[in-house]
């Protein structure tokens, strides 16, 4: 272990995620309904709070988007970005919602058809089409992204412009001083930790559970724990050559081939699907949530009241606000690492609105293919309630010769795995960083370590606990968001707060100490 590690948060963390790894392994029946019984508990009484802290990061999003604060740079006046803008986007969009793009794309549009959350839409017919698209770009696209500019945005500012560690406790700094990295900076980190690896570890999980069903779907390969384990052991090889490659010539040259992957399957659906109506699906849906997003945001579900709506809400928004909040760590932490020397305004423009842009066009396509199938098609089924398997028979439906399916199946297996790869990559980077006390250039060894613990606590989780393990390893992860929404609060407060000491354009400079802190340019290791 190296000398400048965090004994306390490395210490706690671990012991905290072994005592989990143990419990969900030993008690999976006892531990569902506990983790379960927390996260309902929750929703009713604190998801005003999920509700209002997540509109509160929107909002202030776009107001440093439009505000003086938008040209100041993540860095000294005269740094630069290190990464080009096409790098740059691959890897925060890989890291910030690749894998659930996937999982979700075809099968949450297709289950808010049949189940809106308006009393006055009939489920499944094509009036609801609307609203379906409307409801998942509202969990998928701008308030997610918010939550990750506010850690990631604070972080950047503080770690590269002041010369403060590249931890949450430094945003803190404004509030607290030097006491921010004491044991209120360390509780924050071992709460960021906790959250990054199980947080990780499920959506692992999911893309496990996803390169399985169509490795079953091609080559008839069963789905049980033996095909999981196998699957989890070579990507984590995989994943572990890509770390000891560094960041440029590992994950950076992966994010970039990811991106343009994931953009060829989307083209190639769009081409052979139905056209028209993934096209008006896009439009229609967009439409709709942009003129829903002010109330739908503000609208928060009361404990009380049992109508569609609040259950809508209670069930499906709440999950992903906690949900994308216990992830923040890991997506902000990482998203300011790699935006050294970006403008602020460059840096909500290409975090906010770029990715949304993609959910619109991901959705629109793999969603709208599949309501298409749902409503229209008198010899399907039905998609399955298993979203692994969604995405594998959308390509069954579609017009294409037998060969080519599987093909597209075999593509589609490919954008999974290296989505993958890239989040186990840079969640080993985050969470060294995080107990090494926000260190930027963390040694290759140690990364390929936290590599090895995430496909651990992903293979014991998954084979040895079951199905309800994941689903114990959801809820406590939405569970960790609670106490990590309170602090994003306290750390944009901060960030404002010393953004409101920057100097106005053509005000001349005063002598301050934080001016002259060291902010070294971070390498590529």
């Amino acid at each position: 272990m190296r000398e400048h590690t965090n004994p306390w948060v490395f210490g706690i963390s671990g012991i905290a995620i072994i005592a989990f790894i143990i419990l969900g392994v030993a008690f999976t029946d006892q531990l569902g309904p506990i983790t379960e019984g927390i996260r309902s508990g929750i929703g009713t009484n604190l998801g005003w709070l999920y509700m209002a802290a997540t509109t509160f990061f929107l909002v202030a999003a776009l107001f440093l988007l439009f505000s003086r604060f938008g040209n100041i740079r993540l860095g000294p006046d005269d740094s630069r970005p290190e990464f080009s803008s096409l790098a740059w986007f691959a890897m925060l969009f890989t890291t910030g919602m690749g894998i659930g793009l996937v999982f979700f794309g075809v099968n949450e549009p297709v289950t808010h058809l049949n189940a809106p959350r308006s009393e006055e839409l009939t489920p499944g017919e094509p009036e609801a089409v609307g609203e379906a698209f409307a409801s998942t770009l509202f969990h998928w696209s701008f308030h997610p992204w918010a939550i990750y500019i506010a850690l990631g945005l604070s972080l950047g500012y503080f770690a590269f412009r002041k010369g403060l560690p590249l931890r949450p406790a430094s945003a803190l700094y404004p509030l607290l001083g030097d006491r921010a990295f004491g044991w209120i900076g360390n509780l924050v980190d071992i709460l960021a930790v906790f959250g990054t690896i199980f947080g990780l570890a499920t959506s692992l999980g999911l893309g496990t559970m996803q390169i399985n069903s169509g490795l079953n779907n091609v080559f008839g390969l069963p789905i049980n724990g033996t095909s999981q384990t196998i699957i989890i052991c070579v990507i984590i090889a995989v994943t572990l050559y890509s770390v000891m490659s560094g960041i440029d010539k590992g994950l950076r040259r992966l994010s970039v081939l990811n991106l343009g992957l994931a953009f060829v399957l989307m083209i190639f659906v769009f081409l052979v699907g139905p056209k028209l109506w993934m096209t008006s699906s896009m439009f229609t849906g967009a439409g709709d949530y942009l003129a829903n997003i002010v109330p739908w945001s503000l609208s928060f579900p009361s404990p009380l009241a049992d109508d569609v709506a609040a259950t809508f809400a209670a069930d499906w928004t709440l999950f992903y606000w906690g949900w994308w909040i216990s992830w923040s760590p890991f997506v902000g932490i990482f998203l300011a690492r790699i935006s050294y020397g970006r403008k602020i305004r460059e840096f909500v423009l290409g975090a906010l609105f770029a990715p949304a842009a993609i959910s619109v066009l991901w959705f629109g396509v793999f969603g709208g293919a599949g309501t298409y199938y749902e409503l229209f098609d008198d010899s399907f089924a039905g998609f399955s309630d298993d979203e692994a398997e969604a995405t594998y028979q959308l390509m069954d439906l579609l017009p294409l010769a037998p060969a080519v399916a599987t093909i597209a199946a075999l593509f589609l297996i490919l954008v999974v795995t290296i989505f993958f790869i890239t989040s186990a990559d840079s969640g080993s980077l985050v969470v060294d960083m995080l107990t090494n006390g926000g260190d930027t250039n963390p040694v290759r060894a140690q990364r390929a370590f936290w590599a090895v613990c995430v496909g651990g606590v992903t293979l014991i989780l998954l084979v040895l606990g079951g199905e309800d393990a994941l689903t114990a390893l959801q809820a406590a992860s939405v569970s960790t968001g609670l106490p990590f929404a309170i602090v994003l609060v306290f750390m944009l407060i901060g960030l404002f707060l010393a953004l409101s000491k920057e100097r106005k354009p053509g005000e001349p400079k005063t002598v301050r100490a934080e001016d002259y802190r060291p902010t070294p340019r971070p390498d590529r290791r």
